[in-house]
């Protein structure tokens, strides 16, 4: 006798929409992040080790490109929305914080308000790649650059607020 899944299988929607959360996540980031670094936040005080602005330009796109790789790989072990549905839920929920962040930072200005906010994503973060582990290991393992890059971000943005 065979088990069959009744789960419903994941399409090539899936990967779309991981795909598409990304990009959107990235360009929401970028409205607002790109015309603040031209002003205000040129204009302030950096910690040691602030990277000059195209190291972000670099960086950025590839940890999304690494997300949606590794929430893809994720889905494609899992192989059914139920089996990944609390994977992939820390992985959409982490992009809010994550374009809060810049939104807080670089829209509103408010440094202090968006550590809190980065502290949380870095917490969601974590427990993202725990849940990922346990349908991919290489797909939680490619968050590790992303989880570190957010560690650097609260290093820097504590020294922006320390310095000004």
């Amino acid at each position: 006798m065979t088990v069959t899944d009744t789960a419903p299988r994941l399409s090539v929607l899936t990967y779309l929409l991981i795909l598409l959360a990304v990009v959107c996540a990235a360009a929401l980031g970028a409205v607002v992040s790109g015309g603040s670094q031209d002003t205000w936040y040129a204009a302030l005080d950096k910690p040691r080790g602030t990277p000059p602005d195209i190291a972000f330009a670099i960086v950025w796109p590839a940890l999304f490109a690494l997300m949606a790789i590794g929430a893809s790989l994720v889905a494609h072990a899992a192989g059914s929305w139920s089996r990944a549905s609390g994977s992939l839920g820390l992985f959409f929920a982490q992009l809010i914080p994550n374009i809060g962040w810049s939104w807080l930072f670089f829209g509103f200005r408010m440094p202090e308000v968006s550590l809190i906010v980065l502290v949380a994503l870095w917490i969601m973060i974590l427990a993202m790649i725990l849940a990922f582990w346990r349908h991919s290991k290489l797909g939680a393992a490619l968050q590790f650059p992303y989880l570190l890059w957010v560690s650097f971000a609260g290093y820097l943005n504590s020294g922006i607020i320390w310095l000004n």
